[in-house]
């Protein structure tokens, strides 16, 4: 088996902390810039708060984390069997299941 050289492995280790180096910046200066410009439509008075809509967002939520819980429960029953791997899907499985709760709750709640 052929060994893989000192320059390869520093390479392979380098990229890993070059992409979260990298991540973290464009995540700094996105923060910065919408705080400008927050600011400068404060004091231009033209400020409007946006509105987060929790209701579409634990229905898109539940849907996706559900499906992806169902998949990997499925898969990790299939190839480890019954022991802790199973996490892996049950748990997103069951934050899921209780944003789509959540959901139908408040929908009922609307509704009357």
């Amino acid at each position: 088996m052929e060994q893989i050289s000192s320059a390869a492995q520093v390479i392979i280790s380098i990229i890993p902390i070059v992409g979260i180096v990298m991540g973290s910046v464009v995540i700094f200066f996105y923060l910065l810039w919408n705080h400008r410009r927050k600011t400068l439509l404060i004091k231009a008075g033209q400020f409007a708060r946006d509105e987060f809509d929790l209701l579409s967002f634990s229905l898109l939520a539940g849907l996706l984390l559900s499906c992806v819980g169902v998949a990997l429960t499925i898969f990790l029953a299939i190839i480890e069997g019954t022991n802790y791997a199973l996490l892996g899907g049950l748990i997103p499985l069951s934050m899921g299941a209780g944003l789509l709760i959540y959901y139908g709750i408040k929908r009922g709640d609307r509704a009357s």
